[in-house]
């Protein structure tokens, strides 16, 4: 059907080309997807299937990143506790035991196919405090280029009802702009968004792509959740609104058959939120554009040339550093001339990019006693003003 800030049927299936071509795709696994509601056990048929199908993204050279619930679910139930909410100190306890769990299953079904997994727990700070930001996007990138599936999610066993994300929907679309994915997947227990809520209207119709979130579209989405489900249909709006300002195209797909991820490329139906730009061109605008500078970094002709051919600016063509600003902070970056080339998030603080100004990268760690990242600002964290053009 077709609404405001809709498309119809026939550009749905024209859209899952895009699905198929895309090289970095972020997957939400929930936990009702993820472990039996009534055993508190894990489904290990379905895992056995999402193993089958991110194996064949990873053949086709895709990078894939998955973010997981099921560590309370798992947990609460191997500590006894009976269904309904759990204070936060028994959900902690329960996410403690049930991680365990949960990344020895990861490994176990990837590592049969031949695919390396890592654990990544993240609180809010990490995806949205621009220090720890650069990290936990270093490591993650570092997992992917080295070809592990990076499974990812919240530090539950440390978050507080006031720092933490409260689903893993929010949580995912987080993730995959800080990764500049391509594609966030959003498996849940319905194929989509309908006109209203399908539970309850036997008449609510399907909507197949989402070129636009407008107030009818947000209205469309009920809030029921389940006992191991924090969100609804809200939170995946929500969650779709974070990526594709991002430039990331988001697709809510059913997740309750086996090959989840091989029905969507085969056309499964799904609703599909398509972003308007493509993820590395919105991240260099939030740079560019939407970030406060703190300080100015000054660089000479022949980094000047480095950076416009598509490398990072290391400490060695530095001349000059002025501002306060800290390690992960938005600096204007000048060239001999005194003209701005372009801003980025600077990987050291004022302190310590003066020390550094000027050196090798090789005597970074003889200058700061530490050994720091080689680039003072590395090229996925810059934005030069002729790619803005």
């Amino acid at each position: 059907m077709t609404l405001p800030g809709t498309q119809s049927a026939r550009m749905a299936l024209d859209a899952r080309p895009e699905w198929r071509n895309q090289r970095r795709i972020a997957i939400k696994i929930g936990s009702a997807l993820l472990t039996d509601s009534e055993t508190g056990t894990l489904k290990k048929a379905w895992l056995e299937a999402i193993g089958d199908d991110v194996a064949e993204l990873k053949a086709q050279g895709r990078e894939v990143i998955l973010v997981s619930s099921g560590a309370i679910a798992l947990g609460r139930r191997a500590l006894g506790l009976a269904p309904g909410a759990l204070k936060l100190e028994e959900a902690q306890a329960s996410a403690a035991v049930g991680q365990v769990t949960l990344a020895h299953a990861y490994q176990t079904v990837f590592r049969e196919r031949g695919i390396t997994t890592a654990q990544i727990l993240v609180t809010p700070g990490d995806t949205e405090e621009r220090r720890r930001y650069l990290n936990a996007r270093s490591t993650i990138a570092t997992l992917l280029k080295l070809g592990a599936v990076p499974v990812v999610n919240e530090n539950d066993t440390v978050a507080t009802a006031e720092i933490r994300y409260g689903d893993n929907d929010r949580l995912a679309a987080r993730v995959a702009t800080m990764m500049t994915a391509d594609c966030l997947v959003l498996l849940s227990d319905i194929d989509g968004l309908y006109t209203a809520p399908p539970a309850k209207n036997t008449d609510a119709q399907h909507i197949e792509v989402v070129t636009q979130i407008t107030p009818e579209i947000e209205a469309m989405a009920g809030d029921a959740g389940t006992e191991l489900s924090r969100g609804g249909m809200v939170t995946k709006i929500t969650a779709a609104k974070l990526a594709v300002s991002a430039g990331t195209h988001m697709v809510i797909a059913s997740g309750k058959e086996l090959h989840p991820l091989r029905a969507l490329a085969n056309g499964a139906p799904c609703t599909w939120f398509l972003a308007s730009a493509n993820p590395v061109a919105a991240r260099k605008r939030w740079i560019a554009g939407t970030l406060e500078p703190k300080g100015v970094v000054l660089i000479d002709d022949g980094a000047a040339r480095a950076l416009r051919s598509g490398r990072s600016l290391l400490p060695a063509g530095v001349t000059g550093v002025s501002g306060a600003f800290e390690r992960g902070e938005a600096v204007i970056i000048r060239d001999g001339h005194g003209c701005e080339i372009g801003r980025g998030l600077i990987a050291y603080s004022a302190e310590e990019a003066a020390r550094i100004a000027g050196r090798s990268s090789h005597e970074i760690e003889a200058t700061l006693g530490y050994a720091g990242r080689a680039a003072l600002i590395h090229r996925d964290d810059l934005a030069l003003l002729h790619d803005l053009d």
